[in-house]
């Protein structure tokens, strides 16, 4: 079996196990942001679209974001 059902889903894998690995949040802060989706967001996403929008959101709070 496929540990991912598509390439991006490893990707977005990779980058959280690097962005944890350099302190820039910890797997607390990961999950709390997850957590913090909006509901209808929450149950729409998939797994690794959770994944996703956490990390998209706690680089934009840190500022590590390019926008």
């Amino acid at each position: 079996t496929r540990a991912f059902h598509a390439d991006w889903e490893a990707r977005v894998y990779a980058l959280n196990a690097v962005l944890l690995r350099r302190g820039v949040y910890n797997l607390d802060e990961f999950r709390d942001a997850i957590e913090r989706m909006p509901p209808e967001e929450y149950l729409a996403a998939s797994y690794y679209e959770r994944w996703l929008a956490a990390i998209e959101t706690l680089t934009r709070e840190r500022g590590v974001s390019g926008d």
